[in-house]
């Protein structure tokens, strides 16, 4: 809860001070793909092979959770991107975000919101592996047209700094679970401090163009964050969901895997401005996601009748 709670401080705070002093942080630029790294070890210390067996064992939430992440956040992306008139770079960061798995956050998200925990660890895990494909097609659907996309190459980038540290996690999960608890419980502070770092070093990298382009930024990666929590929420209750289950869906949808997306736009040599949306969505989603919970936890408690 400590982690959950003091993260959207420290992205805020960081970003005010790389604003600042981008000096401070322009020489970490090259450090953005490990730490990433370092945050997907973290995930994958959490998870179990039993895991990816409750696909089998939970088949409607998580297969509608997986299709409205993977159909629902990227036309919205997309949407916004257009009818806002965002500058090719920019829309393709939007698209990047979209079109992400779940994000690292949303299982603890989900667990102080009293949603169902084991499904959205399933929907982490599930919509990570998936993401190996679906991100870099997406990617090319929606923006492939305006910029050039490798897929291939977005291919084998996912696959390095995702699923092989996520994979390795599981692995070392399963053989030394016990013997790791000291390191598990350290895990998501480290992470949340990595988040924060690459959050910095984007906005010191990116400072003059963002003084330019804040006010459209912020209000699509807003837009986009809260149309997929509320999105979540509703198609979840059309198609029949318990409150707890609508509840993970909206977090699990609405909150994504933005580090990605920046690594991404290192890695794959996009223009830098495309990272500016993922750093962005990084503060705010957890902000969002971060109040939604406790607006929960506090009606599960009987404070309030909760939906």
């Amino acid at each position: 809860m400590r982690t959950t709670t003091l993260f959207p401080l420290g992205a805020v705070a960081i970003s005010v001070f790389s604003f600042l002093y981008p000096e401070a942080l322009l020489p970490f630029r090259g450090y953005i793909v490990p730490l990433l790294g370092l945050v997907m070890l973290g995930m994958g210390m959490t998870l179990l092979p039993d895991d990816f067996r409750n696909v089998i064992r939970s088949p409607k939430p998580v297969t509608l959770g997986v299709a409205l992440q993977f159909i629902l956040m990227p036309f919205i992306a997309w949407l916004l991107s257009e009818s806002m008139g965002l500058p090719p770079e920019l829309a393709l960061g939007m698209v990047l975000v979209g079109s992400c798995p779940g994000g690292t956050a949303s299982n603890i998200i989900c667990y102080l919101a009293k949603g169902e925990v084991a499904v959205s660890i399933t929907l982490t895990a599930v919509s990570t592996v998936l993401a190996v494909l679906l991100t870099p097609l997406l990617t090319w659907i929606y923006i492939g047209q305006k910029v050039p996309v490798p897929v291939l190459a977005m291919m084998l980038n996912i696959f390095t700094i995702i699923l092989a540290p996520v994979t390795l996690g599981v692995l070392i999960n399963y053989r030394f679970g016990d013997r790791i608890r000291p390191a598990k419980r350290v895990f998501p502070g480290l992470s949340a401090v990595a988040v924060i770092l690459i959050i910095g070093i984007i906005i010191a990298n990116t400072r003059d163009q963002l003084a330019l382009l804040a006010a459209p930024v912020i209000t699509a990666v807003c837009l986009h964050n809260l149309s997929g929590l509320a999105g979540g929420y509703c198609l979840a209750w059309l198609f029949g969901c318990d409150k707890h289950i609508r509840r993970t869906l909206a977090i699990e949808v609405g909150m994504q895997n933005s580090g990605l997306a920046i690594a991404l736009v290192e890695l794959t040599k996009f223009p830098l401005p495309a990272a500016l949306p993922g750093a962005l969505f990084s503060v705010w989603h957890n902000i969002s996601g971060s109040l939604l919970a406790a607006l929960w936890g506090r009606k599960h408690q009987g404070l309030a009748p909760g939906p």
